[in-house]
């Protein structure tokens, strides 16, 4: 039997959503270990003189607890 945890995340990215969950998931995978899935919670961009300067995404990430 295992046991998981979640944890949420911030990221961004200058790029796209694509790239910022990309980039949390990358980022959580060189702290947490076995990070095995994760899901978005929100999704928000700053914008700046009308255009778009920052995808960010707040999401859950869960990984599978060590005995």
């Amino acid at each position: 039997m295992s046991v998981a945890k979640v944890t949420e995340i911030h990221s961004s990215s200058t790029k796209s959503f694509e790239d910022a969950v990309a980039t949390g998931i990358a980022r959580a995978d060189k702290t947490l270990r076995n990070v095995n899935g994760a899901w978005i919670k929100s999704q928000k961009v700053v914008v700046v003189k009308g255009k778009v300067s920052e995808y960010r995404v707040l999401m859950k990430v869960s990984f599978v607890l060590q005995d």
